[in-house]
């Protein structure tokens, strides 16, 4: 793979969506920066045997990030494009409750501005639970399901994947928040909950490509 100096690899404010990367080749990563938001995509690796001794194999993944091994993750940017219409919509079929939660998370005259992927992940989990079935994308609930059910049988879970640093906890603490106010609110609305488990894995685990960690929250919906 072709090696490639950037200089200065931050292109965007990380309190805006993105609206420029930089571009993939069959050759790699190159400086050049495309402008859009990058797709939600993911590289396939390729296991290679390797003779770590004479007398033993060792399996390892060739990770030379190449433009011919990207996947794209098309159920998650057909959601991503789903919310951002939203968004500019002013976020239409939302409880009240929900619609004060979202003016404060996206005050400018905040003391700590939020994140953009802090505040999209919420969004995203406004939007699948609130407004989605109402507006024609009742498909998001059944590819989900349908996903699930191939791993998971009997068991719903929706996850987001969040880069470390990228403030997952904040995330879980204004996840949380959305259920509990909108619980107290609505007590008998199905779609919030007031019981959570939170599971935080203690495991650090050493590798040699990006590692991205994981905050789970589970919210029990009383009928």
């Amino acid at each position: 793979m072709k090696q490639v100096v950037i200089e200065n690899p931050v292109i965007n404010s990380p309190y805006r969506e993105p609206d420029r990367h930089f571009r993939f080749t069959d050759e790699g990563i190159t400086n050049e920066i495309v402008k859009g938001r990058r797709s939600s995509s993911y590289f396939i690796p390729i296991a290679k045997p390797k003779k770590k001794k004479a007398e033993q194999q060792q399996l390892h993944f060739d990770t030379e990030w190449t433009q011919d091994r990207i996947e794209e993750n098309k159920t998650v940017n057909r959601i991503r494009e789903r919310v951002k219409i939203w968004r500019q919509g002013g976020y239409v079929g939302v409880t009240p409750t929900t619609r004060q939660l979202l003016a404060y998370w996206n005050d400018p005259d905040r003391g700590k501005l939020l994140f953009f992927c802090q505040i999209e992940a919420l969004e995203t989990a406004i939007y699948i639970t609130e407004v989605a079935g109402k507006y024609g994308d009742g498909w998001i609930e059944t590819d989900l399901r349908i996903a699930n059910d191939t791993a998971n049988p009997g068991l719903l879970r929706t996850a987001f994947k969040m880069a470390t640093g990228s403030g997952k906890t904040v995330v879980m603490a204004m996840l949380i928040a959305w259920h509990t106010l909108n619980k107290l609110a609505r007590p008998r609305d199905g779609r919030f909950s007031d019981t959570f488990l939170i599971i935080t894995p203690g495991i650090t685990i050493r590798m040699q490509v990006p590692f991205r960690t994981h905050i789970v929250v589970c919210a029990r919906k009383k009928r």
